[in-house]
């Protein structure tokens, strides 16, 4: 199978959020689609590994914010590479309490709030078909596609994303795999060897430590 092939099918940039017992949770999705005209339905995926999947089976109500192409690097990388059950997504993020849902309106062009009516398992993820309770545009901002996030924001897609393609590296050198965001270290590329980094160094895709990184053959 030809995996350029499905490059060429048309995404967005999302992040859903929902609360469960106060706790707010949210993650960055690429797969949002209308279903219906009348009483709007919208269908989205969730990885089943996520803590957000399982927060929205129990709350039964998300918003889902629709980002513009100001979004940040940072925004996405917090919402996409991180999982809520250990990290506070929300801090130092702009949002806004609506029908007692966390809506991230930072980088944001509009927002839509849905009930979920239907869940369907598809091995790795869940489709979640939501009924749509209320929409929202913000700002006349272009909404950021899939292809602008890799293009200009030279983003990458998560390991739980539907979409996700694991990176071949071809090279004779030491590499080093984040295991946060999947971003590889290649001694023979860059000018500085891993092993010679300073201790405070980052990884410039989701800006997790040299500790998150593990060597690969």
């Amino acid at each position: 199978m030809d995996n350029k092939a499905l490059e060429m099918i048309s995404y967005g940039m999302y992040i859903v959020t929902t609360k469960d017992e106060e706790k707010n949770y949210g993650c960055v999705i690429n797969t949002l689609t209308q279903v219906t005209a009348k009483n709007v339905l919208v269908a989205i995926t969730l990885n089943k590994e996520n803590a957000t999947n399982q927060a929205l089976k129990a709350s039964k109500k998300c918003a889902v914010s629709i980002l513009s192409e100001q979004a940040t690097s940072d925004l996405i990388a917090q919402f996409g590479y991180f999982s809520s059950r250990d990290t506070d997504k929300f801090q130092s993020v702009y949002y806004q309490e609506v029908e007692e849902l966390p809506v991230v309106t930072d980088g944001v062009c509009s927002y839509i709030i849905g009930e979920v009516v239907n869940i369907v398992s598809c091995d790795t993820h869940d489709i979640f078909i939501l009924r749509v309770s209320k929409a929202e545009k913000l700002t006349e901002e272009k909404p950021m596609t899939y292809r602008y996030y890799h293009e200009v924001l030279k983003g990458k897609a998560s390991s739980k994303a539907p979409t996700y393609q694991e990176e071949k590296v071809v090279s004779n050198g030491k590499k080093y795999r984040c295991t946060i965001c999947g971003y590889i270290y290649d001694d023979e590329k860059e000018a500085v060897k891993f092993e010679d980094l300073p201790e405070d160094w980052k990884c410039p895709r989701c800006g997790v430590g040299k500790d998150k990184f593990v060597k690969i053959d």
